[in-house]
């Protein structure tokens, strides 16, 4: 199983980031071909040491890198990257991790 995960930081107004993302990213996103699962963050984000400038933290399932290549690839893909450089903009300082992993 791979996953990404895209991790926002807090935006300058959070009630307008949650609307946006809530309401018309998640639903784009979850059209995406191959994509098995979509989780999201809830709540407070804190680490270990106290509160971060995390606000939202979203990690997509899919069957490996190739599957997560092809999804973006494709239209649904293109539409819910452009969708997110509306509400995070890569100089916003969001995160993307794509990632393999394995049961240990």
């Amino acid at each position: 199983m791979a996953r990404m995960v895209v991790i926002y930081p807090t935006p300058k107004n959070v009630e307008t980031f949650d609307r946006h993302y809530f309401e018309i990213h998640v639903p784009l996103a979850k059209k995406i071909p191959g994509l098995r699962k979509y989780e999201v963050s809830d709540g407070p984000i804190a680490t270990p040491v106290g509160t971060s400038r995390v606000h939202r933290i979203g990690t997509l399932h899919f069957d490996d890198l190739a599957a997560i290549e092809k999804a973006f690839a494709s239209a649904e893909g293109q539409a819910a990257g452009a969708d997110r450089r509306l509400f995070a903009p890569d100089d916003s300082g969001v995160q993307m991790f794509l990632f393999d992993n394995r049961e240990v």
